[in-house]
C-alpha cells in the first residue's frame, strides 16, 4: 500500500472520530422535558404542584416556592457539561488511538504493506466504534431518567464513562487481533408510577379526553380525578368541592381557604331547601396557639325526609388493612363488604348509592339527582404531626374524612361554609395574599349536632309532605361511632 493511500485512511479515522464525537452530545431539556416541584410544605398554595421545566434550562429546574414558578437549577450547568467532558475525553482517546494505529501502519509498510494496513484500520473502527457506543449510552440515561414517574426534581446524573479502548500495537510478521472494549453501565432510577392510580374522564361531551387514562399525580398516588376540560388528572383535595386536612376548603369558586371551627363541635357545610350537610369536627389543643387543630370527622346530610351518616372510626394504632370506615342510613349502620367495587344501594327515592372505590377506607356516595361525595379515611401521620406540630401520638391519630363534593341541583340561595362559595351572588372576603387565608362564621354555622338543622344560616325544608311519627323520633337522635365498635351507635 503506498503513502497517498495510509494518508486517506488517516483522514478517514479522524472523521470517524469526529463524528463519534458529535454523537456523544446529550440531547438536553427541550427534547426531553422535566418537571419539578415545591417541597416545602409551609408554601401550602404551591406545595407539591408540578411544573413543567422551561425549555432553556440545560437539563433539569426547581421551583421557587414563594413565587411558585419553576427556574433553572443552580447546578445544572456544570452537570450538563459533566458527561460531555467524559465523551470528549473518550472520543479523543479514540482519536489518539486511530492515529498511532495508522502511524505504525505507515512505518510497517515496507516490510508487510497490505497485513499492517488492514490490522490498522481494524484496530481505527473498534476504537471509533467503542466511543460511539459509549456516548450514545450515556446521551440515553439521563433521558429515561427524565421520564419517571418518581424523581421528577433530582439533580443527580446517571452517565456512564465508558472505559478507555486499548488500541493493538500492530507487528510485521503476525497483527494481534484488538480487544472489544465493553463501556460501563449503569441503570437509571425506577418510575414509581406502577402502583399509581389511574384516572379517566367520563365526560361523553369532552370528546377528545374522553375515556382518556391518566396516572394519578405523585403528591396524590391513590386519589385524583381527571379534569376534563384541561384533560388533566387532579388530586381530589385540589379540586372545587375539597374539605381536606386541616380543614382546607376549595370553594365552588376555585378559591382555597381554611375554617378551624372548633373541636367536639358541629358545623353548618351546605345548607339549602332540599339539602342539608353539616360537619362534625375533631381536634388537638395548642398552648402556644388561640385556636385548636381540627379535622371533619363525620358528615350528616339530610335531603327529603332521609339522613345519611358518614364517618371515620377513632384510631389508636394505624393499619391500612383495617377499614375504619362507619355508614348508617336512616339510623340503620350499613355493612359493605371489603372489595374494591362492592356497593350497596337505598331501596328508597331518590337512589343511594355506596361503593368501595379501594379494599378499606375509601367509597363514593352518590344521590340520585343531588351530589356526588368522594370520600377517604386517613390518619395524622408522625411526618405531619412533625411538620405542624400536632403534638399527635399513638393514643389517637385523629383518623379524619378528606372529602370532595359535586352538587347537581343546588339553588341560587345556597349557604354554609362551602354551601356559600355556590351562591349566585357571592364574592370572596378571604385574604388570598397570605398563606393561610381563613374563612370566619363560626356563630353563623355552628349547630347543636350532626342533624340538626338550627344554624343561623339554615335554609333547608326538606320534602313539602307530612312528616311521619318514624322521622320526627330520628330528628331527636345523634349518631356516632365508638373507637372499636363496627358501625354507629344512634341515640336521643
Amino acid at each position: 500500500m503506498g503513502l497517498p493511500k495510509m494518508i486517506y485512511l488517516g483522514f478517514f479515522v479522524l472523521f470517524l472520530a469526529i463524528m463519534a464525537e458529535a454523537a456523544s452530545t446529550p440531547p438536553g431539556i427541550a427534547k426531553n422535558p422535566s418537571r419539578a416541584s415545591c417541597n416545602k410544605k409551609e408554601y401550602k398554595m404551591c406545595y407539591n404542584l408540578e411544573h413543567v421545566c422551561p425549555k432553556f434550562c440545560p437539563d433539569s429546574c426547581e421551583v421557587d416556592c414563594a413565587s411558585c414558578k419553576p427556574i433553572c437549577s443552580s447546578t445544572s450547568t456544570s452537570e450538563h457539561h459533566s458527561p460531555s467532558g467524559s465523551s470528549s475525553a473518550a472520543s479523543s482517546a479514540a482519536s489518539s488511538a486511530a492515529s498511532s494505529a495508522a502511524s505504525s501502519a505507515a512505518s510497517s509498510a515496507s516490510s508487510s504493506a497490505t497485513s499492517s494496513a488492514s490490522s490498522a484500520a481494524a484496530a481505527a473502527a473498534a476504537a471509533a466504534a467503542a466511543a460511539s457506543s459509549g456516548s450514545s449510552s450515556s446521551s440515553s440515561s439521563p433521558s429515561s431518567s427524565s421520564s419517571g414517574g418518581g424523581k421528577k426534581n433530582s439533580h443527580t446524573s446517571y452517565y456512564p464513562t465508558p472505559s478507555t479502548p486499548k488500541a493493538p500495537t500492530p507487528s510485521p510478521s503476525t497483527p494481534s487481533s484488538p480487544s472489544k472494549p465493553t463501556p460501563s453501565t449503569s441503570s437509571p432510577p425506577s418510575s414509581n408510577a406502577g402502583y399509581r392510580k389511574r384516572a379517566k374522564c367520563n365526560n361523553k361531551k369532552y370528546g377528545q379526553c374522553y375515556n382518556q387514562e391518566h396516572v394519578c399525580p405523585a403528591n396524590c398516588p391513590t386519589s385524583c380525578q381527571v379534569d376534563c376540560v384541561t384533560c388533566k388528572p387532579v388530586c381530589n383535595c385540589d379540586y372545587p368541592g375539597a374539605i381536606c386536612q386541616d380543614p382546607r376548603f376549595i370553594g365552588g369558586d376555585g378559591i382555597t381557604f381554611y375554617f378551624h371551627g372548633k373541636k367536639d363541635k358541629d358545623f353548618c357545610l351546605v345548607t339549602d331547601p332540599n339539602l342539608h350537610i353539616n360537619g362534625h369536627f375533631i381536634g388537638k389543643r395548642n398552648a402556644n396557639m388561640g385556636r385548636d387543630f381540627t379535622w371533619v370527622q363525620s358528615i350528616g346530610v339530610l335531603f327529603d325526609n332521609h339522613r345519611l351518616f358518614l364517618g371515620a372510626k377513632k384510631t389508636s394504632v394505624w393499619d391500612d388493612a383495617n377499614d375504619r370506615l362507619s355508614l348508617a342510613f336512616n339510623g340503620e349502620p350499613i355493612y359493605l363488604e371489603e372489595t374494591e367495587g362492592s356497593q350497596w344501594s337505598s331501596t328508597s327515592t331518590p337512589l343511594v348509592t355506596i361503593t368501595r372505590t379501594s379494599k378499606t377506607n375509601e367509597l363514593i356516595v352518590e344521590v340520585q339527582g343531588k351530589l356526588k361525595v368522594t370520600a377517604k379515611v386517613v390518619p395524622i401521620t408522625d411526618e405531619d404531626s412533625r411538620v405542624h406540630n400536632y403534638g399527635v401520638t399513638d393514643e389517637d391519630r385523629f383518623a379524619h374524612l378528606d372529602l370532595g363534593f359535586k352538587f347537581l341541583s343546588l339553588t341560587g340561595k345556597v349557604d354554609g361554609v362551602l354551601g356559600k362559595t355556590y351562591a349566585n351572588d357571592y364574592v370572596s372576603r378571604v385574604n388570598t395574599r397570605v398563606s393561610m387565608p381563613v374563612m370566619g362564621g363560626e356563630r353563623e354555622y355552628a349547630s347543636s349536632s350532626i342533624f340538626a338543622m338550627d344554624c343561623l344560616a339554615s335554609r333547608f325544608v326538606g320534602a313539602q309532605e307530612e312528616t311521619s311519627l318514624p322521622t320526627m323520633e330520628l330528628a331527636s337522635m345523634n349518631c356516632g361511632s365508638g373507637m372499636n365498635g363496627r358501625g354507629v351507635v344512634c341515640k336521643r
